[in-house]
């Protein structure tokens, strides 16, 4: 429920905390292919995804000095309960080579040692466990700052929510996302559904393309009242109408299939952080270890103890001697 305008006298109502969600599998991936590939650690590995991830995560917690966040990570590449679903769901995606796999667990520990809240589930993607932190929190009076490019994620956004596209520094909330997108938040499920999803091997119905989807979700409101009442579809000033209207009709089912992949689910386990997402305490020998092994400069390591908080890194690799 929206807060009362405050009336004359009266204080303005109190803002909400915001809960800083980051979804990580982007920001890794994207240093992953933009990177040059001259990082090595210890062991002659790649890193340059982990020094571009870290770049990146510095720069978001200078910047914002968020008290409360969390970390989201893609740990259920193949074991998805999407995938129980839909066996071919993501199936256009090649396996990540082990090379990348290594520096997913990199950034992982990365997150921990800076007391950074990491959230991971070999069921639920990065996209769910976002999703359930903040439906989680919402009662408690926070708001949402998804760090994003991902249209999918526009479906969690409440009136007080926004998503950030770091990379563009875009921001937008609620109002914002019919812009962007061409439906309204509430909406984008359904209309992944009504299109498809190319990125996720989600087919659509089809000749349901995405100017389609946004037209029918404009008249109708949702899937499930676009086929209460599909004998209207023919009529619409929509080219193919009639042709479309026989194809929802046969592939209704399929339609209902989509939606459950599409949908996030705001159920998922949230395990080992703190109720609010709180920032905990660093790990300071752990921190190091990770400089160390992963070859770090010395710049980068001052930005990392600096932003949990701890002295600098050669007075912590002398008290750990």
């Amino acid at each position: 429920m929206s807060a009362l305008p405050a009336g004359p006298g009266m204080p303005p109502p109190p803002l909400r905390a915001p809960l800083y969600l980051v979804d990580a599998s982007l920001y890794v991936f994207r240093a992953w292919h933009s990177m040059p590939d001259e990082f090595q650690d210890q062991q002659g590995w790649p890193t340059n995804a982990v020094h571009g991830f870290a770049r990146f995560l510095l720069d978001l917690l200078e910047r914002e000095r968020p008290a409360n966040i969390a970390i989201a990570f893609d740990e259920a590449l193949d074991s998805c309960f999407r995938h129980r679903i839909y066996a071919a769901y993501k199936a256009n995606r090649d396996p990540a080579p082990d090379a990348l796999r290594r520096q997913f667990a990199h950034c992982k520990a990365l997150c921990t040692a800076l007391g950074l809240a990491v959230l991971a589930h070999h069921e639920y993607e990065a996209d769910d466990l976002i999703g359930s932190a903040l439906h989680a929190r919402r009662d408690a009076g926070m708001r949402g700052v998804i760090i994003s490019a991902d249209k999918d994620l526009s479906q969690l956004l409440f009136e007080h929510d926004e998503q950030w596209d770091y990379a563009r520094n875009q921001r937008w909330g609620m109002a914002g996302v019919k812009a962007r997108h061409g439906v309204h938040a509430h909406q984008i499920a359904d209309y992944l559904a009504l299109c498809g999803d190319a990125v996720d091997n989600i087919p659509g119905v089809t000749g349901v393309g995405a100017k389609s989807a946004a037209v029918l979700l404009a008249h109708f409101g949702s899937l499930d009242v676009l086929y209460e009442r599909l004998d209207e579809v023919p009529f619409l000033r929509l080219r193919g109408a009639a042709q479309m209207a026989v194809r929802l009709r046969e592939q209704r089912e399929h339609a209902l299939l989509w939606r459950q992949l599409t949908t996030i689910a705001l159920d998922a386990p949230l395990e080992g952080a703190a109720a609010d997402f709180s920032r905990g305490v660093a790990d300071a020998q752990m921190l190091q270890g990770l400089c160390d092994a992963l070859r770090f400069g010395p710049l980068t390591r001052r930005r990392l103890f600096a932003a949990a908080g701890l002295s600098d890194s050669s007075s912590v690799a002398s008290e750990f001697a």
